[in-house]
């Protein structure tokens, strides 16, 4: 008999509960927006952080309330940023694909003998926590004569949710396939190597160095050392040099390879190298412009 009483007041008081539960779920609704969860659905649900929210959701809501752009989403590209603009009936700006691309080319390789013949050399051994950052902070910038190079520990490739980045022989690199462009390595990068680029360009500059050309020969056999040989030769003036590095301007540059032809560390690559005309045929300077 108790266990009947018990159990009938069990069963009043969930129903009682259930009734106070219902009328307040009433009381205090709030009706949403219900381009919110179209917005959502147009989102790919990565939260990487690439737009500058929190995740995903919160960019949808940026988005509703008009204090963020449409088209910030890397993950979704533009297919992403046309499906939003149709929930909010607005037109939305093509959305160009960009990838990541670690401006260091200083892989290292080594002779028989274990000595290093090309890349960026070693000033000391590190043996502490396996991270960049904790790397960066000892032995005066870190284990790498450059203070510009990439450490190599690979916090990059943690903070990757894509496995879209890989340290090579001592260098991060990225596999442009699988990058959807949310440039969550550049955010941890504590020598900011990283930035965002066209995939498939045909040339490019990977070095980060701004230290004078004798002192980056030093730290680097690949490192540039703002001679300017590609600069002048640019017919589209697309090449500058700035504080010691060559940067190129993808805007003006019509990927024509000639820069390739005259760097004289080979820092500059081409994918199209093979189809360039031979470099003794071009006109060259005599005189780097330092």
């Amino acid at each position: 008999m108790e266990i009947i009483i018990a159990i009938a007041i069990l069963g009043g008081l969930g129903l009682v509960f259930g009734l106070v539960l219902s009328a307040a779920s009433k009381v205090f609704y709030v009706e949403t927006d219900p381009r919110l969860d179209q917005l959502n659905e147009a989102l790919p649900g990565a939260n990487c952080g690439g737009c500058g929210y929190a995740g995903c959701g919160a960019y949808a809501e940026a988005v509703l309330k008009g204090e963020a752009e449409i088209g910030k989403c890397a993950s979704g590209g533009n297919e992403c940023a046309q499906a939003m603009a149709a929930v909010m009936g607005v037109k939305a700006e093509a959305v160009a694909r960009r990838v990541a691309m670690v401006c260091c080319s200083g892989e290292k390789a080594y002779d028989e003998e274990g000595n290093l013949t090309k890349g960026a050399k070693i000033k000391a051994n590190y043996e502490g926590f396996h991270d960049c950052l904790a790397a960066s902070k000892v032995g005066g910038s870190g284990p790498l004569s450059c203070k510009f190079g990439c450490l190599g520990y690979g916090t990059c490739t943690t903070a990757c949710k894509y496995g879209a980045i890989k340290v090579v022989n001592g260098v991060a690199r990225v596999d442009e396939d699988l990058c959807v462009g949310c440039m969550a390595c550049a955010a941890v990068c504590p020598r900011h190597l990283i930035i965002p680029v066209e995939p498939d360009r045909n040339v490019v500059i990977a070095c980060n160095s701004m230290a004078k050309g004798a002192v980056t020969t030093r730290s680097c056999t690949v490192g540039c050392i703002g001679c300017g040989l590609c600069k002048k030769i640019c017919p589209k003036g697309a090449i500058t040099v700035e504080k010691n590095l060559a940067r190129i301007d993808y805007t003006k540059c019509d990927n024509c390879g000639l820069c390739a032809t005259v760097c004289p560390k080979k820092l500059i690559k081409d994918s199209n190298v093979e189809n360039l005309p031979d470099a003794s045929t071009i006109p060259t300077p005599t005189q780097p412009n330092g």
